[in-house]
This record gives structure tokens, sequence and C-alpha cells, in this order.
């Protein structure tokens, strides 16, 4: 069975949010066939995207049937703030939306799909930075900005750029399942896919998405609250298992014991932290279950190389300038 794919630019779209994804599933279809990509825009030919580089669309919304598609793809990019004004590219947005099995944007992207009506309700994703707006203009919409990207039914969304290869990688999973996923991210150097729930801020690509569901409840538990008393027997508690058991499938399907994961998972949190409140060291090590300032000093050293007051002071500097 051939899953069509179709993504959607226009005059301004971010380059990344269409090649991206792109990209990942064209590996997919060499990898397995099944995957066969489309360029739809409001009128066939070279589109220009935010950074100036062309893309020639090969149809235009007035010649391609909106029938057909399995999974709609919507850029996003600069240009989204007048492309959703653009009625007859929302009116085929929700025409190829009504027949898809999956409807997805990228980024800013999703301003599409909420002018379209197809997120009414829904909890989506965007970039950080355009959250505000996007809360504000839709207030019909459940808008959570802190994860890469979020699945509500048959609507996917996904922060910005890169997270779009991240969701579009979930997405080959679901078709192909997870060593295809798996080996499309080797191929294109990502080595592990993110899971949807990391967050945006979150610092690097270091862990496997868990195969089953038990280990999946563990790892959801541990992201949604950090400083939670997460010792191993807990944590087996969570999953079912005996704390062997525990130990054994969490490591194989992650790669790494479970207190290592729960130690990296809370020095991002405490990252986040502190490059973004002003609360002191002492008080963010007892928030996310380090207990005393110099635990989360040796923590720090172990996995960023600097200690938490560096830490604050490099990239709060960087934030000043960017």
């Amino acid at each position: 069975m051939t899953r069509h794919v179709v993504f959607v630019i226009y005059e301004g779209f971010q380059s990344l949010d269409l090649a991206g994804p792109l990209e990942v599933f064209q590996h997919a279809d060499r990898l397995a066939g099944g995957h066969s990509c489309r360029i739809v825009a409001p009128r066939p030919g070279p589109v220009r995207s935010s950074s100036g580089l062309p893309v020639h669309a090969a149809h235009g919304v007035a010649d391609l049937d909106p029938g057909g598609i399995d999974t709609l793809v919507v850029a996003g990019g600069q240009g989204v703030d007048r492309a959703r004004h653009d009625p007859e590219l929302i009116g085929w947005i929700a025409a190829a939306a009504a027949g898809a099995r999956r409807i997805t944007s990228v980024c800013s992207g999703v301003f599409l799909l909420a002018a379209a009506g197809l997120v009414d309700g829904l909890r989506v994703t965007t970039h950080w930075g355009r959250a505000e707006q996007l809360v504000r203009e839709h207030p019909e919409v459940r808008v959570d900005c802190d994860p890469i990207f979020v699945r509500d039914g048959r609507v996917w969304t996904s922060a910005g750029v890169t997270a779009g290869m991240d969701l579009a990688l979930a997405l080959v999973e679901a078709d192909l399942g997870r060593e295809a996923a798996h080996t499309v991210a080797r191929e294109l150097v990502l080595f592990l896919r993110r899971p949807g729930s990391q967050s945006q801020f979150s610092v690097g690509l270091w862990a496997a998405q868990p195969a089953t569901d038990s280990i999946r409840a563990v790892v959801s538990a541990i992201h949604g609250d950090p400083g939670a008393r997460h010792t191993v027997a807990d944590l087996a508690g969570c999953a079912g298992l005996s704390t062997r058991h525990l130990q054994r499938r969490f490591t194989a399907e992650l790669g790494t014991p479970p207190a290592v994961y729960v130690e990296r998972v809370r020095v991002e949190a405490a990252q986040r932290a502190l490059v973004e409140g002003d609360d002191p060291v002492e008080a963010i090590a007892r928030r996310y279950g380090f207990g005393t300032a110099e635990t989360l000093r040796r923590a720090f050293h172990r996995h960023a190389g600097v200690s938490p007051s560096e830490y604050r002071e490099r990239f709060r500097s960087t934030r000043e300038y960017a």
C-alpha cells in the first residue's frame, strides 16, 4: 500500500520544515517502500522560502485533488501570517484534511490548521516563540509549547524546525515499526530520535524511544515530574514489574539504567530553571530531586562539564545577545 504524503508550502515557508520531514519519508521509502511524497503550494512552480531558497512545487492547489492523501504535512515559516489569509489555500487544506488519515504541522504551520478549523479543542504545540500568539489568536485551541511534538487523535503538531524530523520519525515508526525509524535516524545521523514528550528546551538526543507500554509509563512519569521520588522500587511499581525486571527491560529499551536516566532528566530540568528564572541553586536542587546544591553540582559536572552557576552565566549571556 502506498501512503501519499503531501507537503504544503507557500511564499516565506521555513525550508527545513519541508526538507527535514521530506528526507525522513524519502529515506523510509527507500528502506521499505510505501511512501510517496508530493509538494503543493498556492500555485505550481518555484516557491521562495524565508531564507531565499527556492523550492519547486509540482502542484498548485487548483490542480491537485485533495482526496486520497494519507498524511498532510503543513510547513511553518515567516510567511504563515500571510498564507493563513489565503482562502483558496485554507479551503484546500480543509478539504485535504477531511479525508486524510493524519494531519500534521511543523512549527507555525499549526496556524494554517487553526485557520482551517482543524484543531478546535485539540492540544497542539508550536515553536515556543509563537506560542503566545497562538494562544491569543486561537483561544479555542489548547496550546502546550513545551513538548517537541504532540498527538491529539489524528492531528500531530510539532515545534520548530528540527522537531519536524522527530515528528516524521514518529510517523514512520507508526507506519513501519521502531527498527525502521531508528534505521532512518541513523542514516540521517540523528542516531536516536527524541520522544515527543521531550521539552523543546531539552539539551541532547540521548535516549531511545521506549518500545513497550510499561517502560513508556515509567518514562512519562519521570518526565512528568522530574523532582518526584523515582527510586527503582517506585519506578518498578509504576511499570508493574519487579525491580530486577525493570532494570533489565529499561536498560535494554533505552540504552541506559533507570537511575542514570532519572539523573539526566533532572539535570535538563535544572538547566531550564537556571536559564529561565532567578531561583537560587539550592532551591532548584531541592525542586528537582537532588536534595543539596553540592549533589546538583556533581551531577552538572558529570553531564554538562560545568557548574550550575557557570551554566547559568554562560547561557543567560547568550540569550541576552541573541
